[in-house]
């Protein structure tokens, strides 16, 4: 395993991204390697110490708080939310937290940029509203993550900074670092170093981003900053037997692996194969394994760990390309017999032959989809159909019998969106489309 490790520098350089770190947990032995630099052309190369900003690898954090407060008493899975937080407009208040846990809840997508100020309390009495029905479908939500923190916060009568720190990470050894403001807490004597976000070019030039747009309302989406090795430490809290500080009991973290989307009309496609109560789940012929991605300005983590034999395994990277680094990193470990759950970020498996132009099954897709203020259009345009996100570009979609499709045309280094379309089971018609996860409705 050690010629794997090695091969971390070299990856780096062909797929052109700035700094990275990857460790792995395999047959009771710890390996780990760093390479590239915490900020492009800055002269600081990355260490076993440096933070990553970790995205939504903070989310499984925040999930494992809840958890822990629930096997005490203080909340419970399946009540609805309003029991603890009776300010709630009607629709979000009977939402449980198990379906928070396991983005079932129905919550928006997105947070509106609108509330970047606003308390996590008022946030959710004023802000939080379903746009599906509770408990109907999979439906990747970070509004539901902010509802998770705001009962944190209610139970403790902590900030989940607090929380966060005084429940999970000094007791695991992880010394605390944040993404908002990482870069001056990192300029501080002393401080532990952090990695900036890169915007890499086409041509390799990687743009330095000074500070990660998340914000105080969203840190526990998306707030946290640490290393790989602090990700494998994380995850072996999670792991049977475990014998580090007695944090979340065996039952809770196998609850927590626990797929919880059986029965449901829409599952995780596009992110995973199955999603627990914080974790994603990913199907493999040695077993299943859990774990999560997180994209932040700039930068992609991932963690897998499979609890059977204990294997784990953590990248961070600091370049907007870090997803093709984790592909390379998959393939490596995989020829090496270390059988990854992985789920393709950008390609289908099994899709078959591509519709043809002007093929009547992509009848009906062509329209606008809104999930809160997550929004996509459809064009149909020549016998072709063409997505635009949000503001972004405009991509032509190659798409299957199945309503499943992939983007063409995407930049070099980033990764093509995966969706499909979905029919009312009653008219037949298309009423949504489902893209990384996101379940979007037909509003014209």
């Amino acid at each position: 395993m050690d010629d794997v490790i090695a091969r971390l520098a070299p990856l780096l350089r062909r797929h052109r991204v700035p700094g990275a770190q990857l460790a792995l947990r395999w047959q009771g032995r710890t390996y780990t390697a760093e390479a590239g630099e915490e900020s492009a052309g800055a002269g600081r190369p990355v260490t076993g110490g440096t933070a990553f900003p970790l995205g939504s690898l903070t989310k499984p954090f925040t999930a494992t708080l809840a958890m822990m407060l629930a096997a005490d008493g203080d909340l419970e899975l399946d009540e609805p939310v309003s029991a603890c937080l009776p300010g709630l407009r009607p629709g979000a208040g009977r939402v449980t937290l198990r379906q928070l846990l396991s983005h079932t809840a129905g919550l928006p997508a997105n947070v509106e940029e609108s509330a970047a100020g606003l308390t996590r309390r008022r946030w959710a009495e004023e802000s939080a509203a379903a746009v599906h029905p509770p408990g109907s479908a999979f439906s990747y939500s970070n509004a539901g993550y902010l509802l998770v923190a705001h009962l944190v916060e209610d139970v403790t009568g902590m900030s989940w900074r607090a929380a966060v720190e005084s429940f999970l990470l000094r007791p695991l050894g992880i010394e605390p670092l944040f993404a908002v403001g990482a870069r001056r807490a990192a300029e501080q004597a002393g401080a532990r170093p952090a990695a900036d976000g890169h915007v890499v070019r086409p041509d390799g030039a990687a743009l330095p981003i000074a500070e990660q747009s998340v914000t105080a309302l969203e840190e526990p989406v998306a707030g946290l900053a640490g290393s790989a090795a602090d990700l494998l430490a994380f995850a072996a809290l999670h792991l049977p037997g475990h014998e580090g500080p007695g944090l979340l009991d065996g039952e809770s973290a196998a609850e927590m692996r626990r797929d919880q989307l059986g029965g449901l009309p829409a599952g995780a496609f596009g992110l995973a194969d199955g999603w627990g109560l914080g974790w994603s789940l990913y199907g493999t012929a040695s077993g299943t394994w859990f774990g999560h991605d997180g994209t932040g300005d700039g930068a992609w983590c991932h963690l897998r760990v499979q609890p059977e034999t204990g294997t784990a395994v953590a990248l961070t990277t600091n370049g907007g390309n870090g997803a093709v680094l984790w592909e390379a990193v998959v393939a490596e470990l995989r020829a090496a017999g270390v059988d990854v759950g992985h789920y393709p970020l950008g390609a289908l498996t099994g899709g078959g032959t591509p519709l043809p132009a002007g093929s009547p099954a992509k009848d009906g897709c062509a329209g606008r989809y809104a999930n809160g203020s997550w929004t996509c259009a459809v064009e149909a345009s020549g016998g072709e159909l063409y997505l635009s996100v949000g503001p972004g570009p405009r991509w032509r979609l190659r798409c299957f019998e199945d309503l499943r499709f992939t983007t063409e045309g995407s930049d070099a280094g980033s990764m093509p969106y995966v969706g499909r379309f979905l029919r009312d089971p009653g008219s037949g018609t298309v009423e949504l489309v489902q893209i990384t996860g996101r379940l979007a409705r037909r509003h014209g």
